[in-house]
């Protein structure tokens, strides 16, 4: 069993260097400043999954690369405490920059083998006084298939090259060489510099940034305001999980379908506990350790020791933007448990490249563990769905040429105790591409993208609705990997709220050449004039449907999100044409069905 404890706390001073209007100003200046770097990431990188999709992410560090502020991505953890167990800090130099990919190296730190990550130290007169870090999901890094990503693997070095902790840059000299070995492993060396360029730049950027800010009020009360931003996240989250949590030991279950290879479904099982401390002080444990067995596929999530405080974390913070991400979130609990061989601690070299699924559900199951205890968090979320089409085109010359869409497509998210769940979403800050985009860029023509009707679980608050994309293939040939869960286990809803829908990849659909593809496959083979239809998943329900305002039933059905005979059968409300049946409606409701905790094809008390 893997067992962690997080930093300790930084020390509260009485008479804090920094004072409170200071503090509020620099808060401001390195969320600029990371702002910046991800604007100047978003504008000059060449593929696609980063300039459009926005697969990116940046932080800054104090001197001792605790995380003072960071993104609002509840899956990573702690990014610069692999660069230090191999470069120590108290070595390093102004000019230096170090690079890795390396997912077991890193202990999930960066949690699957496209994501480069770069992180630099900042240093003022001889002093180190912060790092900072950008890191990017790379399009292609070798691999089995072009992608790098596909369900077929089941071993990490089919996913690509793998980047130990290494100095890319000593003192200002950039070992090139490095960098060749890496590009040359690369479908689309073009592509890679040009993204590892970017990212570099995004870094440069960030150093001289927090640079200015600390020459601005002096490294001695940057310091200390960042420490404070540490402790008042730390305060807020310890003080939330308090009144969400009472003492002893809340569980919750969840599971995903499948790993691609016929295994599953794939429980996630977590605990989190409150006892009183032998100091008196609240303890927190976070207890994942009942989790099923690692998978033979691509789904396995090497959760860093850090994720849940930073979910947890996240939740507290609610967007709220007087708050910033930090590591308190993480620091707020005071032990992590694994267990070695899990689907979220799996072994070396075991695949990571799809953990992506396995995380979305994990963000599920928090929630769902703040809701058996006293919390109101969201009902379960779709993860979003990727699909993977590489093959040949002609160009305008008439000769065939290599193409390479990735493309990550939005779901609907659960529904809130107070609103309902968002549409058509990726995640997080990332966004779906544009028609325009896609048929610009890659030879298929979008034939249909909208919402997928009746997608989001039915609730007093609706779930959010999945996407339907329907691609025309203009390409030669093509070969398809597509990755969607929850459809054996459909997101579940809360309190009344019903689970929501499914997503499914369809080849040439309503034809005598109908073909439904395997939810988690590759090698599905695509030709000129064939149509791919993807519906994405939706996100549940919260409370029960027929709470729901009429009014609002309305809004949905003719804005297309439900129809009217799910309308009438799920919500009670009956349509004749555009106009509700007030009477039949009255009637309808009359025959409230009854409902348990939570709903997954069915109503239970417990998810299990």
């Amino acid at each position: 069993m893997l067992q962690s404890s997080p930093s300790t706390p930084p020390p509260e001073c009485d008479t804090p260097v920094c004072d409170p209007v200071s503090l509020e100003i620099i808060r401001g200046a390195i969320a600029a400043a990371q702002a910046e770097m991800e604007a100047l990431l978003e504008r000059t990188a060449i593929s696609a999954f980063i300039r459009e999709k926005k697969d990116f992410y940046t932080a800054l560090f104090d001197a001792d690369g605790v995380m003072a502020v960071g993104s609002m991505v509840p899956i990573f953890g702690d990014m610069t405490g692999p660069v230090f167990e191999k470069f120590p800090a108290d070595t390093m130099q102004p000019g230096d920059l170090y690079w890795y990919n390396d997912c077991y190296g890193s202990r999930g730190a960066v949690s699957h083998s496209n994501d480069q990550v770069l992180l630099a130290p900042v240093f003022r007169n001889g002093r180190r006084c912060a790092f900072v870090m950008s890191w990017a999901h790379f399009a292609d890094i070798g691999g089995i298939r072009p992608g790098s990503i596909s369900p077929d693997a089941t071993e990490i070095f089919q996913e690509g090259i793998i980047v130990p902790v290494t100095k890319l840059i000593d003192a200002g000299q950039t070992n090139e060489a490095a960098l060749s070995i890496f590009h040359r492993n690369s479908r689309f060396p073009e592509q890679s510099n040009g993204d590892m360029r970017a990212l570099m730049a995004s870094v440069d950027l960030g150093v001289r940034r927090v640079g200015e800010i600390i020459d601005r009020f002096g490294a001695d009360v940057v310091a200390d305001a960042f420490d404070q931003l540490l402790a008042r996240t730390r305060r807020l989250v310890r003080t939330k999980l308090a009144e969400t949590f009472d003492y002893g030991t809340h569980s919750f279950t969840d599971a995903i379908d499948g790993d691609g290879h016929g295994n599953g479904p794939f429980k996630i099982r977590f605990s989190l506990s409150r006892e009183k401390g032998s100091d008196g002080e609240d303890r927190f444990t976070f207890d994942a350790t009942e989790t099923d067995d690692q998978a033979p596929g691509p789904v396995n999530y090497l959760m860093n020791e850090g994720v849940p405080g930073m979910a947890l974390g996240l939740y507290y913070l609610g967007g709220d933007p007087a708050q910033v991400c930090n590591a308190g979130g993480p620091n707020a609990i005071d032990a992590v448990k694994l267990r070695e061989g899990s689907l979220l601690a799996p072994r070396f070299p075991a695949p990571l490249g799809m953990r992506g699924l396995t995380a979305m559900r994990v963000i599920s199951a928090m929630s769902g563990l703040v809701n058996v205890a006293k919390g109101e968090a969201p009902a379960a979320n779709s993860a979003y769905v990727i699909s993977i089409m590489r093959g040949n085109f002609r160009n305008e010359a008439g000769e065939l040429e290599r193409f390479l869409l990735a493309d990550g497509i939005g779901v609907g998210y659960g529904a809130r105790p107070d609103a309902d769940g968002i549409d058509a979403v990726y995640f997080v800050a990332q966004e779906n591409y544009p028609v325009e985009f896609l048929e610009l860029g890659y030879p298929v023509r979008l034939r249909t993208y909208g919402i997928a009707q009746d997608s989001g679980g039915a609730g007093r608050h609706r779930g959010g609705c999945g996407i339907v994309r329907e691609y025309e293939v203009m390409a030669e040939d093509a070969v398809l990997a597509v990755r969607i869960d929850s459809v054996k286990n459909p997101p579940w809803g809360i309190d009344g709220g019903q689970g929501g829908g499914s997503g499914r990849a369809i080849v040439n659909p309503g034809t005598d050449r109908e073909q439904v593809l395997a939810p988690l496959s590759d090698g599905n083979r695509l030709v000129r004039g064939d149509i791919l239809r993807i519906e994405t998943g939706g996100g549940g329900g919260h409370g029960h449907p027929f709470d729901r305002p009429v009014g609002k039933v309305i809004e949905d059905v003719l804005g297309g999100f439900v129809s009217p005979e799910a309308a009438r059968s799920l919500y009670g409300v009956v349509m004749e044409g555009n106009r509700v049946d007030a009477d039949a409606t009255v009637a309808a409701r009359a025959e409230r069905p009854a409902h348990r905790r939570f709903h997954r094809q069915e109503y239970v008390d417990v998810l299990s």
